[in-house]
């Protein structure tokens, strides 16, 4: 396995005991940690706003899939983390825009908090050169 790490996208929260992503040791399968809409550079939650967080988290993920050699269209799955179901399309709408038409295996759920009081975490999976 490779962990992944670039300073693209934020550090994991609190040091804690995990990589941004795993590339497994095929070469082949990514796994990106969930990210919350911390900027990378000012180590902060970048808005109350959830299209904003919305927006930063998938930046980051973004990030860390290039920093793996992967692109938006070897992505798979995503499963996305909402404090508040509520924002369901705003984030739908962000989390769209951001992967340009790409339309991966998704799964939504409501959690009762995330890490920095976010409003949104995002993770995937990709397939290199799928």
């Amino acid at each position: 396995m490779k962990s992944i790490r670039t300073a693209d996208a934020p550090a994991p929260v609190h040091g804690s005991p995990y990589s941004q992503a795993i590339v497994a040791s095929s070469g082949e399968l990514v796994f990106i940690s969930g990210q919350v809409p911390i900027d990378p550079l000012s180590g902060e939650i970048v808005s109350d706003e959830i299209t904003a967080q919305t927006e930063q988290a998938m930046s980051n993920l973004l990030a860390i899939l290039r920093a793996s050699g992967g692109s938006i269209p070897e992505i798979v799955r995503c499963t996305i983390y909402l404090t508040d179901l509520d924002d369901f399309g705003a984030v739908n709408a962000a989390y769209g825009a951001a992967l340009e038409g790409h339309t991966p295996a998704r799964a939504t759920v409501e959690v009762c908090a995330l890490p920095l009081g976010a409003k949104v975490e995002i993770d995937a999976i990709a397939v290199l050169g799928g």
